[in-house]
């Protein structure tokens, strides 16, 4: 199981798209292991985008992500960071195609709606960052077994 790092921007939260697009993760079987609604600081955001710092569109990104609440979600599965990436679709909504999150909510080229890690090292160092120690969550779901074939002693 992977545990990656999900975020509803801005505008998604200010568009209402909140409950859509936490309902799309959950219907594909992804597990939300912890999740709040929250106000970025400029020195989260700084720290969070610190490979950008230096680029032209830095200011305007942290900016943006500090403009309004944003929802925050830890999500699990197998191939957890895979998958919600490719939910997500292209960076810009203009690009990406229908049937991911950015394209059939998106048209802008500077408000892409989500951000999701896109590694392992990624996700661990986002998750700590915005989760304190206890906040993402372990607990079994029922329905798991109607989610990942275990047949073969493992799921898949």
């Amino acid at each position: 199981m992977e545990t990656t790092l999900i975020i509803l921007k801005p505008d998604a939260v200010q568009r209402g798209l909140m409950g859509r697009i936490v309902s799309r993760f959950e219907e594909k079987g992804l597990q939300i292991v912890g999740a709040k609604l929250t106000m970025i600081s400029p020195e989260l955001a700084a720290t969070h985008y610190k490979d950008h710092q230096g680029k032209g569109f830095y200011n305007g990104l942290v900016g943006f992500m500090t403009s309004s609440p944003v929802l925050v979600l830890a999500v699990r599965g197998i191939g957890a960071i895979t998958i919600a990436r490719s939910m997500m679709g292209a960076t810009f909504g203009s690009k990406a195609a229908p049937g991911t999150i950015r394209g059939d909510f998106g048209v802008s080229n500077s408000f892409n709606l989500i951000h999701g890690s896109d590694s392992p090292e990624a996700a661990a160092r986002e998750l700590g960052l915005f989760f304190k120690a206890g906040e993402v969550l372990d607990f079994p779901r029922a329905g798991d077994r109607w989610v990942y074939d275990s047949s073969s002693g493992k799921s898949e």
